[in-house]
């Protein structure tokens, strides 16, 4: 194959060897690419700066050989560098880190291009670089939109199960949403009022009606968006518990599988939450 052009987001990065660097991008036309970078650990190297984590670059790449097999960087300049402003800032970073991991996960296959979730990642990373928006919201925001653009939109207007218009005040992860008196199944989490309506909220980019939410509603929907997530990635993301949010009410997430043979339900597993969610923030 060809040797090919793109800008992307520099996602994560391994040491190898000596010298050399592994680095991952989630790049516009070709989604997640995993290619490696030659010498550029070295003091001379002029692609170094270019390809660490937070940086927008535009970079050029020589696809390896076979499925599975890691391109060559030819070239990679710097478009656009978050990382000073996130690293100095403990709130920021750790969202931010949140946010890369999370548009990897998302991502899928290899070469699969997802303009819209590189868009999202990028928005989120400038919303916490120039401090548009607390943290939390913007990891949180970032979250839900992400889900949305992968086909995993929370249902939250109306029981995800018969369909009924809401409110209702029930939330199963295992569905996708919330769920009425009749369909609620064992697991549940109870919304306290104003949940569903703040994470609508953050969902449509509706900024002033997310302001005026209370810190106990920020919190549960920081935990509903985390363990929706988390639900279907059907992983922990390792960056989650390096966000501080101080105490949050635990969110019940239905075991998988389920028993049915036992009287009583087992204890639901509880999924630690996240100050981390995003979008492009106006």
């Amino acid at each position: 194959m060809h040797p090919f052009t793109d800008s992307g987001l520099v996602v994560r990065t391994y040491d190898l060897g000596e010298a050399d660097r592994i680095v991952t991008l989630l790049t516009e036309h070709h989604g997640l690419v995993r290619a490696v970078a030659r010498a550029v650990r070295r003091t001379r190297s002029r692609m170094g700066a270019s390809l660490e984590p937070f940086a927008v670059v535009e970079v050029q790449i020589a696809p390896g050989r076979g499925r599975s097999g890691l391109g060559t960087v030819r070239q990679a300049s710097s478009r656009e560098s978050l990382a000073r402003p996130l690293v100095a800032d403990y709130p920021a970073y750790t969202s931010g880190c949140v946010v890369l991991e999370t548009a990897e996960r998302l991502a899928g296959e290899e070469g699969a291009p997802t303009p819209r979730l590189l868009g999202l990642a990028v928005g989120a990373l400038r919303s916490l670089a120039e401090h548009r928006r607390p943290p939390g919201l913007v990891a949180d925001a970032f979250l839900l939109r992400a889900m949305a653009a992968s086909g995993w939109e929370p249902v939250l207007d109306c029981c995800v199960s018969c369909g009924v218009v809401g409110p209702h005040r029930a939330f199963h992860v295992a569905s996708g949403g919330t769920v009425c008196v009749h369909c609620r199944p064992q697991g549940c989490a109870m919304l306290s009022p104003g949940v569903a309506e703040h994470l609508s909220a953050l969902l449509g980019g509706d900024w002033d009606a997310v302001t005026v939410s209370s810190p106990a509603v920020v919190r549960q929907a920081s935990g509903i968006a985390a363990a929706h997530l988390q639900w279907h990635l059907e992983r922990d993301l390792r960056s989650l518990p390096l966000v501080d949010r101080g105490t949050v009410d635990p969110v019940p997430v239905e075991p998988r599988p389920v028993d049915p043979v036992l009287a009583e339900p087992r204890p639901v597993e509880t999924v630690e939450e996240s100050r981390a969610r995003t979008t492009q923030i106006p």
